[in-house]
């Protein structure tokens, strides 16, 4: 068998991309380096305009939200209704037989 190097290996975190570097001796993380993370916006103008167009699909969302909470309950209603309705068309034929009632 070949004898290990003492020297530490680095390895890439497969999550954050991040540098570990490693022990071999202890297999403990010596040092971590963080991934380097690109800006999301490169000036305070288009930050502040995509929080604006944010806001904006917010609410109506929430508009959207309100609107079908609103309907709700004549929603309900129909489909109990309709529900009411079937259980009367379709009699009660009873227990349903199974299979090892037949034995």
């Amino acid at each position: 068998m070949a004898k290990s190097s003492s020297e530490p290996f680095e390895v890439g975190c497969p999550c954050c991309n991040a540098v570990l570097k490693v022990d071999p001796e202890t297999k403990a993380v010596i040092s971590h380096v963080a991934a380097v993370k690109p800006k999301t916006f490169n000036d305070f103008e288009a930050a502040a305009k995509a929080m604006r167009e944010q806001e904006g699909r917010k609410e109506s969302i929430f508009r959207q939200a309100v609107d079908a909470q609103k309907n709700n309950a004549s929603l309900l209603e129909k489909k109990f209704q309709e529900a009411v309705k079937k259980a009367k068309e379709t009699p009660d034929e009873g227990r349903p037989l199974r299979d090892f009632d037949l034995d």
